[in-house]
């Protein structure tokens, strides 16, 4: 089975249907054959990006909780890890929530990834490895 990381934009896209992406991300996840993964600082950020509505809001979690995807757990020590890659890629930069999703693929052997932004292009894990965005 497929094992993609999911950033924030596709999940703020798929519940708020004003966004500019929200058709993309539903006919993504209509065709996604496989698991989704991503980090708590991702969810917080997508929730306060969904913070227009705590009913939508409320949504994005609870579709979470029914299986939509599965957050991975990072510990204290993955801190160092999230700390050299802020200051790598400090230029592009690099948010915490980015840096988790690498940090995931360090630890998960992921190597897929689905989000809006350009910077996964740039940014690459521990084994020099970039990840392939599967949504753009």
């Amino acid at each position: 089975m497929q094992s993609t990381l999911i950033d924030a934009g596709p999940l703020i896209a798929l519940f708020d249907k004003s966004d500019q992406y929200h058709a993309k991300a539903v006919s993504f996840l209509k065709d996604f054959e496989g698991s989704l993964f991503t980090t708590w600082p991702v969810v917080t950020e997508v929730s306060h990006m969904l913070g227009f509505s705590v009913k939508t809001q409320v949504n994005f979690l609870t579709w979470i909780n029914r299986g939509g995807l599965e957050i991975l757990e990072l510990e204290y020590y993955h801190l160092l890890r999230i700390i050299e890659l802020s200051e790598k890629f400090g230029d592009v930069p690099m948010d915490l929530a980015d840096a988790t999703l690498i940090v995931a693929s360090e630890i998960r052997g992921i190597l897929e990834i689905a989000s809006i932004d350009s910077d996964f292009y740039i940014y690459r894990n521990i084994r020099n490895q970039y990840l392939t965005n599967v949504f753009i």
